[in-house]
């Protein structure tokens, strides 16, 4: 899972150097392929069923959504434009093991209100990161990320969450980013799972557009996701899907 995570971060450092205004989504969603195809990776993502038989299959290899975008938004012809905001999600499975992560990446020049939403999207997603310690309890994960949004006055959206993740994209337990009553189970070594705040400007209400994928805030608003694969050790969480130039814990 380790070596699934690192192929992650490296496509995230692949896309880093070529988001820029005038690139259509589909490129982005291409060269995402073809790093893969070139690793011996799948992609998780495209295929993707959803929920029923009847729902649409994902058409991309990335998740990309852009400004009022929440999550799951489709690598279409659409052309990047200065001062949006992009949010990429990526799925892969390497030698049967899965890793899973997002970065919302600014586009040209944005705007100070949407460079202060990326920021607080991403230190959400660290709050929630250092909650989940060896011996804790699943769901002080998401009392840390509300707290702390509260704090700067911007909302989490409440049904799309985090998951364990393994062999499968999808496994137990469902991991909240929002305050809940009870603290869940608690934390074990050997424990894998997302974490994946989605921290949007205005409220934290959605709706799901006809394509049967992309969510979209419900008032318009910008809307940013990070999110990293993150395993539970004796010595704290272990990042899975971080660049070789960033530590395990987080630290340059």
């Amino acid at each position: 899972m380790r070596v699934a995570g690192r192929m992650v971060a490296d496509c995230f450092a692949l896309l880093k150097a070529n988001i820029h205004p005038g690139v259509s989504l589909h490129h982005l969603d291409q060269l995402v392929e073809n790093y893969l195809h070139e690793m011996g990776a799948q992609p998780l993502y495209k295929g993707y069923q959803g929920s029923g038989s009847d729902h649409p299959p994902f058409p991309g290899v990335i998740c990309a959504s852009i400004n009022h975008e929440i999550c799951h938004g489709l690598p279409d012809q659409r052309l990047l434009q200065d001062g949006d905001i992009i949010g990429i999600d990526i799925g892969l499975r390497y030698k049967g093991y899965c890793g899973d992560a997002c970065v919302t990446f600014p586009v040209g020049t944005v705007s100070a209100e949407a460079s202060r939403l990326l920021e607080v999207a991403e230190t959400a997603l660290w709050h929630g990161i250092r909650a989940a310690q060896n011996n804790g309890y699943l769901n002080d994960i998401g009392r840390a990320i509300h707290d702390y949004a509260d704090t700067k006055r911007v909302s989490v959206v409440h049904e799309w969450g985090g998951h364990g993740i393994g062999r499968s994209l999808h496994e137990p337990p469902s991991v909240s980013h929002i305050r809940q009553e009870e603290r869940g189970p608690r934390l074990q070594p050997g424990m894998v799972f997302t974490i994946e705040p989605m921290i949007n400007l205005g409220t934290h209400e959605w709706y799901l557009l006809p394509d049967g994928w992309t969510v979209i805030t419900a008032d318009g608003q910008l809307s940013a996701q990070f999110e990293h694969t993150v395993a539970i050790t004796q010595n704290g969480p272990e990042i899975l899907t971080l660049p070789p130039t960033v530590s395990a814990n987080g630290q340059p």
